[in-house]
């Protein structure tokens, strides 16, 4: 009587490595690269944040009293915020205090609009500069800002040219101070690149005066400007002359931008 035996294939002859996934492909050691992947982003992310600490607690106070804003009823709101203007009326009763609270609300809760702008602008300043003169600026451009554009009204008023109402509008939210960062942020670029940027952040600030020319574009302007006096506060500190790599890939981009070698 013969005995059928089934013998194991030789060590040498199983197929090595991870089991294939359902499509044939190497399942296990594509989830490993996309874990690892994920784990790179995790990364970059933490440390993107952890190096502008200033610019995400600002975000998270923001985006905390968005959260209340929509919360209040219209008449509440209203009062609220008028309170907490750098309105002529209120800079003379309580300056310190609306200087200080304005910064940390918006008129229009747009919390995502300001997340991804904060993230473009004050973000990298703030890692480029440190978080304490990075808040130097900012605090110019903010107060200097207010001060010109309030102070223009106040001359309006006198002039008869505005209503005395205007002395109680709402004045309220953080543009005068992320204007400083663009106008700073422009000696993080290397030359040509830092002309590009000047002039086109230049022309967008004085489209926005000639176009709707109130007191509240005079002000983005005057923080652009303030921003752009911040560069003693610049000067020197590493990580400026900022130059895109992948420039070097195209030769005529390189050329036309003029990139010196």
């Amino acid at each position: 009587m013969t005995t059928m035996t089934t013998e194991e294939p030789a060590a040498q002859d199983r197929p090595s490595g991870p089991a294939p996934g359902p499509d044939g492909r190497g399942g296990a050691r594509d989830g490993g690269v996309h874990r690892s992947r994920a784990r790179r982003w995790a990364g970059a992310v933490v440390d993107w944040v952890r190096y502008a600490p200033g610019t995400y607690l600002w975000l998270l106070i923001l985006g905390a009293n968005t959260f209340a804003l929509v919360r209040m009823s219209p008449r509440f709101r209203k009062y609220f915020l008028i309170t907490h203007s750098t309105n002529l009326l209120e800079l003379g009763r309580h300056p310190i205090k609306v200087l200080i609270a304005s910064a940390f609300w918006t008129e229009t809760p747009s919390f995502l609009f300001w997340f991804v702008i904060f993230t473009l602008f004050h973000a990298p300043v703030e890692r480029w500069l440190g978080t304490w003169r990075w808040l130097a600026v900012v605090a110019i451009a903010h107060i200097g800002a207010t001060l010109v554009s309030e102070g223009a009204v106040a001359l309006l008023i006198d002039a008869n040219d505005l209503p005395a109402r205007t002395a109680h509008t709402i004045d309220i939210g953080v543009s005068y101070a992320l204007s400083g960062s663009v106008g700073v942020l422009t000696y993080f670029f290397a030359r040509p690149l830092r002309w590009y940027y000047l002039g086109g952040t230049a022309l967008f600030y004085l489209f926005l005066l000639a176009a709707y020319q109130d007191f509240t574009n005079l002000g983005h302007l005057t923080a652009y400007l303030l921003g752009l006096a911040c560069y003693p506060i610049a000067r020197g500190v590493p990580g400026g002359d900022w130059y895109p790599r992948a420039f070097d890939r195209w030769a005529p981009v390189a050329r036309i931008l003029g990139r010196p070698g």
